[in-house]
């Protein structure tokens, strides 16, 4: 017999995306869209009793790096085991296409240097079946996975493929590169690439040192890039800078010329230094300026502070710098162990880490001011009392000595935080007031990257478990939040048909018990091809997750269907 729809989500407290109050309704979903909202009758070929909890749209994170992964794995965790039902990847100028056989190398540096993704990993999974970015897009669409995945065209790999050793060595483009940049740009959006992204930081170097090759572009090699996109008619732009130094102004007003020229939308990480902790202000201001001036600016910010774990796991621990630890760095995590619990060796590498927390390169590896222990349920604002120094000082031991036992504990698996943005004052004020902001839009969690040091996927679920729910003051409306993950994030780049549940609408669902909504302890995971480890993450209190309106995770585990597939550029609204 029949089914009146393929899926019905019953009785549901709805927080539609649009941040209207939550309301009590059954949603009716046929053929991937969403058919019927309200009191439903007839039946579904498949039914979720969401009695008691929330539903939401899918949630839509437009700062992720999976360009790598998406071409070997189906399923794109841990950002799809946060409630992401669409990932925008390609950001901060690193990917693989358009690609020059011999450049395959440069590009595998580029982003195990920037993104912390293991060489050798890349080298075995990436099939390189693509030399253009209209190439790669095809390797993307030939595959399914558990979620949508949108890819932005490179900077960085669009420069070396144009300009070769000379744009790793970051000469100017001349007029004939970058007439070259703006043609294959115009491809690239034609082609169905949901944006371009590049990288101004000195922050992004390749695995050998080298600063990523658009670090120094002109105005002119960027504006050639934009005025591509606007000869495609459409594409969206991403830019990671260095704002904070003293004097951003000409910076920011390069970004206004070039945006004004093209009049396609750009966003921009921010983020609050700890070294100037008010500089983002500036920066927040300066785009309310410009977009009250017309133009399309938003920033990107995260619920949290942004830092790096350090474990006996990770590629980083309070120890990594002295000649101790570097000796024994490349043995299995079991022997490693064995030694640093050896009373020895632990006072030899106390010995030697005494020493190297004088040499300033080690410095943030043993700023224990500003480092604290995770625990089993990650605490993302820690007081400052709870800091390693501050245990120290109670517990009248060393800083070294408890970083060293906390390294042991649970068999070497746990993990320390060390915040170096958006905690400046110890507490996350300053990340409230971004997220309030009507000139930012939720970003940075770098699904897929980073993963031996940071583990910030999970940002969707600590932005409404925290902000919606736990904090103690400064808490913001649900439905609001939903809308700021939802909504505006899917808006932001050009996705019309989805982050809001209507009529017509894409359906892309979450059924969340928002009461066990949490994070868990980040663990690493060593699957990876060629064995490359990675940190993961997952949540608790997700339901269920329905992409396209097929469920794709039930009580956080994999249901087996992938419905997800490679996004060509803007969808329009039904």
């Amino acid at each position: 017999m029949a089914r009146d729809y393929d899926l019905i989500v019953r009785g549901g407290q709805v927080a539609d995306g649009t941040g209207a109050p939550l309301f009590e309704a059954d949603i009716g979903v046929k053929d991937g869209r969403i058919a019927g909202i309200g009191a439903i009758g007839g039946s579904g070929t498949e039914e979720i009793d969401a009695r008691g909890q929330i539903v939401t749209p899918g949630f839509v994170d437009i700062h992720t790096h999976y360009d790598g992964q998406a071409t070997w794995d189906s399923r794109l965790a841990p950002s799809s085991w946060h409630g992401v039902t669409t990932a925008v990847m390609g950001n901060c100028g690193v990917g693989f296409a358009p690609v020059h056989k011999q450049d395959h190398d440069r590009l595998i540096e580029l982003m195990e240097g920037v993104e912390d993704i293991p060489g050798a990993a890349l080298h075995e999974g990436l099939r390189w079946n693509w030399e253009s970015f209209p190439d790669y897009l095809d390797a993307l669409d030939a595959r399914r996975y558990d979620i949508d995945i949108c890819a932005q065209l490179p900077h960085g790999a669009l420069r070396l493929y144009v300009m070769g050793a000379r744009g790793a060595d970051l000469e100017p483009a001349n007029e004939r590169d970058i007439a070259e940049m703006r043609r294959l740009t115009a491809e690239a959006m034609l082609a169905g690439a949901i944006g371009f992204s590049t990288s101004r930081t000195l922050n992004h170097k390749t695995i050998k040192g080298d600063p990523t090759p658009s670090l120094r572009a002109t105005e002119s090699e960027l504006m050639g890039i934009a005025l591509g996109i606007r000869d495609a008619g459409h594409g969206v732009m991403e830019l990671i800078s260095d704002f904070d130094t003293p004097d951003p102004q000409s910076e920011f007003a390069m970004v206004r010329r070039i945006v004004e020229a093209s009049g396609r939308p750009l966003s921009l990480s921010l983020g609050q230094a700890h070294r100037r902790p008010e500089g983002w202000r500036d920066i927040l201001g300066m785009i309310g300026k410009a977009v009250t001036d017309g133009l399309p600016i938003c920033a990107q910010v995260a619920p949290r502070p942004i830092g790096v774990l350090y474990g006996l796991q990770g590629s980083l621990n309070p120890f990594s710098a002295t000649p101790g630890y570097k000796e024994i760095s490349h043995r299995p995590h079991a022997e490693r162990l064995a030694l640093m619990r050896d009373p020895a060796f632990r006072a030899r590498l106390l010995a030697e880490a005494a020493v190297e927390k004088t040499d300033p390169a080690a410095g943030r590896l043993t700023a224990f001011e500003r480092i604290f222990p995770l625990g089993e349920n990650p605490d993302y604002e820690p007081d400052r009392d709870q800091s390693v120094a501050a245990i120290a000082a109670r517990e009248n031991r060393t800083a070294l000595e408890v970083a060293y036992d906390l390294l042991l504990e649970a068999d070497g698996r746990r993990f320390m935080f060390a915040p170096f943005a958006n905690y400046a004052y110890f507490n996350l004020d300053v990340c409230g007031e971004m997220i309030a902001s009507p000139y930012t839009v939720m970003g940075l969690g770098d699904g897929g990257a980073h993963v031996g040091v940071i583990s910030d996927a999970s940002f969707s679920t600590y932005l409404l478990s925290h902000w919606g729910r736990d904090r103690e003051t400064g808490r913001f409306d649900l439905p609001w939040l939903v809308k700021r993950q939802t909504h505006d994030t899917a808006r932001t780049v050009g996705l019309m048909d989805r982050g809001t549940i209507a009529p017509g609408m894409k359906a892309d669902l979450n059924v969340i018990d928002f009461g066990r909504l949490a994070v868990e302890a980040p663990h690493m995971a060593f699957d990876l091809p060629a064995g490359g480890k990675r940190l993961l993450q997952g949540a608790r209190g997700y339901t269920a997750t329905v992409v396209s309106g097929v469920t794709v995770y039930r009580d956080g585990e994999a249901t087996g269907a992938l419905p997800g597939r490679l996004v060509r550029g803007p969808q329009a609204a039904a």
